[in-house]
């Protein structure tokens, strides 16, 4: 009897739910937490699906994220810049606390997709100093205008290691974006 009511219930949300698709592209500041490295500028770019309640909207999604940081070799005094680029799949949920203001929050999941280690001299692509994925937690705050334009700030938060050459650092990662609703 429990199993027909929850499925009651998910049917009447997904049936009173709007739904719509939507890209979202922006820069991004990232570093490692716990590290005195510098941060470096990236980008993100995807796309997501909203499923909106009364109250609360879903938003899973997927984009290309670019994280790394960059600081100064002190043996050498050459500058060392890592990118590490990933495909993230956030699951957010959005709640409104005005009209046109939502905050957000949700978990994401990270595959590495590419590294490029880049010092003086040494090049290196190979992914293998790295584990191959991360988990992380993600919060913000959104502007949804008229017309399909939104724009929001967000901070993603690494929860796993990435065990990088076999030491615990995670990713920080603080974004701004526009999208478009279709």
């Amino acid at each position: 009897m429990r199993k027909v009511l929850i499925l009651f219930f998910v049917l009447g949300v997904i049936g009173s739910a709007q739904a719509q698709f939507g890209l979202r592209a922006g820069l991004s500041s990232a570093n490692f937490a716990v590290t005195d490295f510098d941060a470096t500028i990236g980008f993100h770019v995807g796309g997501y699906y909203q499923l909106e309640t009364d109250l609360l909207t879903l938003e899973p999604g997927i984009q290309f994220s670019q994280k790394g940081y960059e600081t100064i070799n002190p043996n050498t005094n050459n500058l060392i810049s890592e990118s590490l680029s990933y495909i993230d799949i956030p699951v957010l949920v959005r709640y409104e606390v005005v009209p046109l203001l939502n905050v957000f929050a949700g978990p994401q999941a990270g595959l590495l997709a590419g590294r490029n280690y880049k010092e003086d001299g040494n090049n290196q692509t190979s992914t293998d100093p790295v584990k191959g994925y991360e988990l992380a937690g993600v919060i913000g705050v959104g502007m949804k205008l008229p017309a399909g334009v939104n724009f929001q700030v967000s901070y993603d938060f690494g929860v796993t290691s990435l065990n990088y050459f076999d030491t615990d650092v995670k990713n920080r990662v603080l974004k701004i974006s526009a999208g478009f609703d279709f």
